[in-house]
């Protein structure tokens, strides 16, 4: 496992600055360096495991910083929220003969949504060169072509 670690930070620091590595016991980052990035820049954390046959499993997932992925959270789950609750009060308005002002939040909220889904594949788009070089370096690191699944 440590091998397979030293070989992959070894390539980002070989590899001029392109990329940066933190190191953690059993896992890594592969990140674009602070004078590149942008709020959509893209990082590779990978879990380094053993397994019983003494191999290193490595898994990885690309995706933006943590503030990135924070703010859609929260984002998301705020919006949901409230649109479960403004669409059902606004059922129960419109089945009782009131008014349905409720519906129209609730179709507020599904358009937010569907902005923050746009927003998203947006910032997938301004990053996808990025993405590509810190794969590029990965698959450089471990000496042959990893598929993306």
């Amino acid at each position: 496992m440590e091998e397979v670690r030293e070989r992959i930070v070894r390539q980002a620091h070989g590899d001029g600055d392109r990329c940066e590595v933190k190191c953690f016991p059993g896992y890594l980052t592969l990140r674009i360096p602070d004078a590149d990035q942008h709020y959509w820049s893209p990082q590779l954390n990978l879990s380094l495991e053993s397994d019983a046959d003494g191999k290193t499993r490595v898994e990885g997932t690309y995706g933006p910083n943590t503030n990135v992925w924070s703010t859609y959270l929260y984002a998301y789950l705020l919006v949901g929220t409230l649109g479960l609750f403004s669409g059902i009060f606004g059922a129960c308005q419109w089945c009782i003969g009131d008014s349905a002002w409720g519906l129209w939040i609730f179709a507020a909220m599904v358009a937010l949504a569907g902005g923050l889904y746009v927003l998203a594949q947006f910032g997938q788009k301004l990053a996808a060169q990025q993405t590509f070089l810190i794969h590029r370096v990965y698959e450089d690191a471990v000496g042959h072509a990893v598929s993306v699944s």
